[in-house]
C-alpha cells in the first residue's frame, strides 16, 4: 500500500483481497436485511439484524459510534424524504414505503461500505422509476472506472444517466468517497461533473460510489438528531452504493456477491475480480 500525490490509497492485489472479505460481510448483511423489510418490521430491528450479521461473520459495524455526535447504530436507515444517515429506531415500516439501507463493516482493518433502496411491498409507478434509475446509474458509474481515467468519469457517467432519466434531483453536497483503512478517505466521487476531470485512475485504487437521487429537489436538511438528511421539499429518495477496486483486468466490486460480474458484462465492460 502507499499514498500517490493526491493523498489516495493504493492497493497492493492482497490488500484488495482482504478488502474484498469486508466486502462480502457488508453485501451478504444488506441482503439479509433486503429480505427481512416488511410491513410491520421496525428500522430498530433491522439493525439488529445488521449488528448481528456482521459480527457472525467476524466483522465490527464501521458506523456504530463514528463521527461528531457517534452515529448510535450500525446502519443507516433512511425512510422515504430520507435521503442518508437516517438513525434506527422506532419506525415501523409501511406497505408503499421504501428504505435506503446503508451498510458498513471493518474485517482486520480493512472496510466495505454499500447501500441499496428497497420498496417494502407496491409503491408507486414514479417511486419504482426512481429506485431503478438511482441503481441503474450506480452501476453505469462503475462501468466508466477504468486504469487511466478520471474520477469525474465516474461522476459524469452516473449524472448523465439520471438526466436522460427524467427530471430528478441529484443531492447536493453528498458524495462518494474513497475507501480502505479508513471508511472515508480520498477522493470525493461526486455524483454530477464533466468527464476527464479529478485524479487519475490507478491500479490498486477503491472507491465507493453512491448516487442518491431524488423525485424533486437537489436541496436537503438535517433534522434535529444531527445525522438524518431529509429533502428540503420532502419528496422521496433512493440510494445505491458499491465499493469497488480496480484490478489490472478492470472494475472488482467488492461489496457484490459475484462481484459485479453479472451487470458489467450486460454493460459490455470487463469484470476484474478474481
Amino acid at each position: 500500500m502507499f499514498f500517490d500525490q493526491h493523498r489516495i490509497e493504493i492497493k497492493t492485489p492482497e490488500q484488495v483481497r482482504a478488502m474484498r472479505t469486508a466486502g462480502l460481510v457488508v453485501g451478504r448483511t444488506l441482503e439479509r436485511l433486503r429480505a427481512a423489510v416488511r410491513p410491520g418490521v421496525s428500522t430498530a430491528e433491522l439493525d439488529a439484524l445488521a449488528e448481528a450479521s456482521i459480527r457472525e461473520q467476524g466483522g465490527t459495524p464501521s458506523f456504530l459510534g463514528y463521527g461528531v455526535p457517534p452515529f448510535p447504530a450500525s446502519i443507516c436507515a433512511s425512510v422515504n424524504e430520507q435521503v442518508v444517515h437516517g438513525v434506527p429506531g422506532a419506525q415501523v415500516l409501511a406497505e408503499g414505503d421504501v428504505i435506503s439501507i446503508d451498510c458498513g463493516a471493518i474485517v482486520e482493518g480493512w472496510h466495505g461500505d454499500a447501500a441499496i433502496t428497497v420498496a417494502v411491498g407496491p409503491v408507486r409507478p414514479d417511486v419504482a422509476a426512481l429506485v431503478r434509475v438511482t441503481e441503474e446509474a450506480l452501476w453505469r458509474g462503475l462501468a466508466a472506472a477504468r486504469i487511466g481515467g478520471r474520477v469525474s468519469d465516474i461522476s459524469h457517467a452516473v449524472e448523465s444517466h439520471v438526466r436522460a432519466a427524467g427530471d430528478y434531483g441529484i443531492v447536493d453536497g453528498y458524495t462518494g468517497h474513497g475507501i480502505g483503512t479508513s471508511m472515508h478517505m480520498e477522493p470525493d466521487v461526486p455524483n454530477e461533473g464533466r468527464p476527464g476531470r479529478g485524479p487519475r485512475l490507478k491500479r490498486g485504487i477503491a472507491l465507493a460510489v453512491e448516487p442518491m437521487i431524488t423525485l424533486g429537489t437537489h436541496d436537503t436538511d438535517v433534522l434535529d438528531d444531527e445525522w438524518t438528511v431529509v429533502t428540503a421539499d420532502g419528496t422521496w429518495a433512493a440510494h445505491f452504493e458499491h465499493t469497488f477496486a480496480l484490478t489490472e483486468a478492470g472494475v472488482w466490486v467488492l461489496t457484490a456477491e459475484d462481484g459485479g460480474r453479472a451487470r458489467l458484462e450486460e454493460l459490455g465492460v470487463p469484470y476484474g475480480g478474481e
